[in-house]
């Protein structure tokens, strides 16, 4: 695949445009794995934030991919259980600053 497809560019720069074409690429059956228990999605989230950090991203960089991956499973993605659903609800009772801190959370649990 080429750079252009990628969230992350060789430079370690983020570019949040790509984050829902890159979501949308991953296969139906591997969204249902990560989202069938909390603890998985939890699993997956810290593995890539993992690969995130070694790669060089920073805590704001890392924020901001989970603010803009929260942004498309809110609006896109249908809870598959409670923690979820809670997390969902959370995130659209947030305004834009509340949601980035919640990212912010969301990061600080998987690490």
């Amino acid at each position: 695949m080429s750079e252009q497809h990628h969230v992350v560019t060789k430079e370690g720069k983020v570019k949040l445009n790509k984050v829902d074409n890159a979501i949308e690429r991953m296969d139906q059956e591997r969204v249902e794995d990560i989202l069938a228990s909390f603890e998985d999605f939890k699993a997956y989230l810290s593995k890539r934030v993992d690969l995130a950090k070694k790669i060089g991203l920073n805590e704001e960089q890392l924020a901001l991919s989970a603010e803009k991956i929260g942004d498309y499973l809110s609006n896109h993605v249908e809870p598959q259980n409670r923690e979820e659903k809670l997390l969902q609800e959370l995130w659209r009772a947030g305004n834009k600053e509340e949601r980035h801190m919640l990212a912010h959370m969301l990061v600080k649990l998987v690490d």
